[in-house]
């Protein structure tokens, strides 16, 4: 007899998942769930799939996240999911705090819910920690300085591009500005440079143009699951990028297809990001 899921649909600024309450529906094989289900036409339609559970009672955080891509690779955690489950959480009655530590692959990230007048989450703040920027198992600089992509990114239109780690690794191309960026090849350069030999891991493709002074348009290519609307921890290294490059100060607004995330890099060396979280809708499927 096959069993079926409760699940809910969600995004952040169009960055959209399936999140299920393992808690109570659990699931046996994730990542045969998170391909099957992120199926447009076919299944529910996603980025992937989120899992949510409580912490372990010897844990300091109050829930978990796991989270898989639309081709069942896991992740190590998503700025755009972590506000959801954020959301998820308080607007379900799962919590009453308004600030929950959230255990991730990438360490336990603390949300800030700000809610609006009828006491729901209209947006969440996520310290997403501390960017690193020498993480061999992710960046191979002997690779990637020895001129092969050059090419590649000459066809983006890059001026520079800098290697940021927010826990799971991007790669922030700066493009010119006469670069057509709404019509760039977003998938045929991201998924190229994805899994090119400098990043041992496959790597977060990040298109990003400077519009004006602390704004900058971005658009990803994810790991694992194409083009996406937004990337929050995308957002976050292409801030950082754009702060260590001089090109923005510390604070940065950054446009991605879905949205506008706001991010600051305090001086604690910690990366904040703000950003809305939605409900699209709810259902039951079968595992598959």
């Amino acid at each position: 007899m096959r069993r079926t899921i409760h699940f809910t649909k969600m995004h952040g600024a169009g960055n959209d998942y399936i999140y299920v309450d393992t808690l109570h529906y659990p699931i046996p094989d994730p990542s045969a769930a998170a391909i099957a289900w992120s199926r447009y036409h076919f299944g529910i339609g996603s980025d992937g799939l989120v899992l949510i559970d409580k912490a372990a009672p010897e844990s300091s955080a109050d829930f978990t996240m796991r989270i898989f891509n639309a081709d069942g690779s896991e992740a190590m955690m998503c700025g755009n999911a972590s506000r959801c489950i954020g959301k998820y959480l308080y607007d379900k009655g799962l919590t009453d705090k308004k600030m929950i530590k959230l255990q991730t692959l990438s360490g336990i990230k603390t949300l800030d819910l700000h809610t609006d007048g009828a006491n729901q989450v209209e947006s969440v703040t996520v310290d997403m920690l501390e960017p690193r920027f020498d993480v061999a198992e992710q960046f191979d600089k002997q690779s990637a300085g020895d001129g092969h992509m050059a090419p590649l990114l000459k066809e983006a239109g890059c001026e520079e591009a800098v290697f940021v780690s927010m826990g799971n690794p991007h790669f922030v191309m700066f493009l010119s500005p006469v670069t057509d960026i709404e019509h760039l090849d977003i998938k045929g350069i991201g998924s190229r440079l994805e899994r090119d030999n400098a990043f041992p891991q496959r790597c977060n493709i990040e298109f990003a143009q400077l519009q004006k002074p602390g704004v900058l348009r971005t658009r990803v290519w994810e790991r694992g699951s194409g083009i996406t609307m937004a990337c929050g921890t995308g957002a976050c290294a292409t801030a950082v990028a754009a702060a260590r490059t001089k090109r923005c100060p510390r604070k940065s607004d950054i446009v991605m297809d879905g949205g506008t995330l706001h991010i600051e890099w305090h001086d604690d060396n910690h990366v904040y990001m703000t950003g809305p979280a939605a409900f699209a809708f709810e259902g039951e499927i079968e595992l598959p």
